[in-house]
């Protein structure tokens, strides 16, 4: 799957006008329908005004400027190795994993085709997925998307005509990005999912306030109050609960940054199967550090310091890990 000149083309902008975004809409069925799956609790959410919505949507279809490019991936590899020269411990840390190099790992590595591009073939559904994906967290809200099932968004695209169902090619396609096997450019992090249409339990999460996020009861939820606790209140959580939904959506994304290249966009986010996001680990931040929280910069915090010291906290992907994953001082690893 090498590469083609034609995948460089722009993704269009969707315009849509408050008379087709909102025609023939039932606003009673889609309100039985959220309390069905997210509780009465998120019934204030479906109350939009639908003016804002439009003018929201026109805004959102891809924003190339605020995606990360190629160039800022490389140079955040650069500042890793910084942050490396600043912390003795994460030198430390390096030097004995470069040491612990097999046989087994160097036979891997050299089988992996280097720089995997997404199929052509699927160039049409990559891009009306992610239009239709980006529409359906509008539709019902960033924090009820980060729980939001595969099913689930079936059934709604069928209810809402305005979020148009997914097409079978749309859906052999989601299912391609779900069950394919990344070891063919070098993502070796364990399939914590077996099945696209797992789904995320409302019954075992918590929603943490003024974040948009969720966290797992019992060993998740304890630890990040923990953490607050003992490092203070400019920690914050950054990302908690992803369903195969979400992480599904923020793996196109990234995709679409790095011109398709799965072996780079796999580096610095797991495939929809694979993030441990599912099942426990969350992410954390200091507040106001915007996108930073999500580079290498995040270690050079006084936050991330306090967390190096917390003997209860491990990091999910370090330096020179073995998923072939970029370093994440900001992942809190849990499982």
């Amino acid at each position: 799957m090498q590469r083609r000149d034609f995948f460089k083309i722009a993704i269009p902008t969707v315009l849509l006008s408050s008379s087709e975004l909102f025609a023939n809409e039932k606003k009673e069925d889609i309100l039985d329908f959220f309390i069905k799956v997210f509780g009465l609790n998120e019934k204030e959410n479906i109350l939009v005004d639908k003016k804002e919505t439009v003018k929201k949507i026109e805004e959102i279809i891809i924003d190339k400027e605020k995606e990360p490019k190629v160039e800022n991936i490389i140079e955040e590899s650069n500042l890793e190795k910084k942050v490396v020269a600043k912390e003795e411990n994460i030198i430390e840390e390096s030097e004995i994993e470069e040491k612990i190099v097999t046989k087994e790992k160097v036979e891997k590595e050299l089988s992996v085709q280097k720089d995997i591009y997404l199929n052509p073939e699927y160039v049409n559904s990559f891009i009306s997925v992610r239009k239709k994906l980006l529409l359906m967290q509008r539709f019902v809200g960033y924090g009820n998307f980060n729980i939001i099932s595969f099913d689930e968004i079936i059934e709604l695209s069928k209810k809402v005509s305005t979020l148009e169902t997914f097409t079978k090619e749309e859906l052999d396609f989601m299912e391609y990005i779900f069950y394919y096997d990344p070891n063919i450019h070098g993502f070796y992090g364990k399939r914590i999912s077996n099945n696209i249409t797992e789904k995320i339990n409302k019954n075992d999460v918590i929603k943490i306030a003024g974040t948009g996020h969720y966290l797992f009861k019992g060993n998740p939820h304890d630890t990040y109050f923990k953490m607050l606790d003992d490092i203070g209140d400019n920690l914050i959580l950054t990302s908690g609960v992803r369903s195969i939904v979400k992480q599904m959506k923020l793996f196109l994304d990234k995709l679409a940054s790095v011109d398709a290249n799965l072996s780079v966009a796999s580096k610095s986010l797991a495939p929809p199967a694979f993030t441990y996001h599912t099942i426990a680990d969350f992410d954390v931040g200091k507040k106001g550090f915007g996108h930073a929280n999500f580079s290498p910069r995040f270690a050079l915090t006084e936050e991330f310091l306090k967390m190096r010291s917390l003997k209860y906290i491990e990091m999910r992907y370090t330096i020179n890990n073995k998923d072939g994953v970029r370093y994440e001082p900001w992942h809190v690893k849990v499982i």
